[in-house]
C-alpha cells in the first residue's frame, strides 16, 4: 500500500500517532493531498472538455479483465471513434503494449509502490499523450478495490468491473468503489455457466443496497464476446452533454496548474 492516500492509516497507526501527539498532523496532510489532487483533477477535466474527449476511469481488482475489456472495446468501436488509453500499474508496460498492438495510442504509468493513480500522474501523462483527434480516453487504474475510488483524476465517468470469479458479495465488502461507480460491469460473464456460487441478482442487490441506482451490465470479452450493452452505454455517453461524475470536483473551483 502507499502513504499518499492515507491507506496506511489504520486504527492502530492512528492510535500510535495520537499517543505521540501527531494524529491531527497526519489527517491534515492527507486532507491537503486530496485537496491538491482535486485541483489538478479539475485542470485535467477542463483539458478533456476543451478537446471534446470523454474520459472514463476504469477500476477493479487485479485480474478482473479491464485490459481484455478494453481490447474488445477497441475492436468494437475503432471504426466509429478514436480511442486512447492511459494504463496504470505498479511495474511493467505489459498492458500498454497489448493496447498498442491494436493500433491505439497507449501510455503506461508505473506507480512503483502507489496503489492507485492520482490526478498529478494523469496530468503528466497528458503531456505525452496528445488528445487532439481523440474521442474516448480510457484510464485503466491500478488493480485495487480500495484507494482508486478516493482520487478524482478529472474523468467524466467511473466504471467499476466486478468479475464473476470474485464473488457476488464484493459490492457489500468494498462499498466505496462501487458507490462511486456510474456503471458496474460484470466481467467474464461467459463463466457463469460453470460457476454456481455467483448470482448476478445478489450482486445487483448488493449494489442497490449502497443507496444509488447504478446500472449493472454483464459482459464477456474473450470466448463468447458479448459487449452489446457496454458498447451501447459508451455510445450514449459519447453523444450526451458532459456531466461531472459523482464525487468529482465542482467546476466552480479555481485552479492554477
Amino acid at each position: 500500500m502507499c502513504t499518499t492516500c492515507g491507506c496506511s492509516i489504520t486504527p492502530a497507526t492512528d492510535q500510535w500517532h495520537a499517543a505521540r501527539g501527531g494524529s491531527t498532523a497526519v489527517v491534515d496532510v492527507v486532507q491537503a493531498l486530496l485537496a491538491a489532487n482535486d485541483r489538478v483533477a479539475l485542470h485535467n477535466r477542463r483539458h478533456f472538455d476543451a478537446h471534446g474527449v470523454l474520459a472514463i476511469n476504469l477500476m477493479s481488482s487485479p485480474g478482473a479483465g479491464k485490459t481484455a475489456l478494453l481490447e474488445a472495446t477497441i475492436v468494437g468501436l475503432r471504426d466509429r471513434y478514436r480511442i486512447a488509453v492511459i494504463e496504470g500499474d505498479l511495474e511493467t508496460d505489459n498492458d500498454a503494449a497489448r493496447i498498442r498492438a491494436h493500433g491505439v495510442p497507449a501510455l503506461q504509468i508505473t506507480t512503483g509502490t502507489a496503489c492507485h493513480l492520482d490526478a498529478h500522474l494523469v496530468h503528466r501523462a497528458l503531456h505525452e499523450l496528445p488528445l487532439a483527434g481523440v474521442d474516448l480516453l480510457f484510464i485503466e487504474n491500478v488493480g485495487n478495490l480500495v484507494c482508486p475510488a478516493s482520487f478524482d483524476l478529472g474523468q467524466h465517468r467511473n466504471v467499476t468491473l466486478l468479475s464473476v470469479t470474485e464473488g457476488d458479495d464484493k459490492p457489500a465488502k468494498y462499498p466505496v468503489i462501487f458507490r462511486a461507480a456510474d456503471l458496474v460491469v460484470l466481467s467474464k460473464g461467459d463463466l457463469l455457466d460453470v460457476l454456481d456460487d455467483f448470482d448476478p441478482a445478489r450482486a445487483a442487490a448488493a449494489v442497490r443496497a449502497l443507496g444509488g441506482d447504478t446500472p449493472m451490465i454483464c459482459t464477456s470479452a474473450r470466448r463468447k464476446p458479448a459487449l452489446g450493452p457496454w458498447l451501447d452505454w459508451l455510445e450514449q455517453e459519447l453523444t450526451r452533454p458532459r456531466l461531472v461524475s459523482r464525487g468529482s470536483t465542482p467546476f466552480s473551483m479555481a485552479i492554477g496548474v
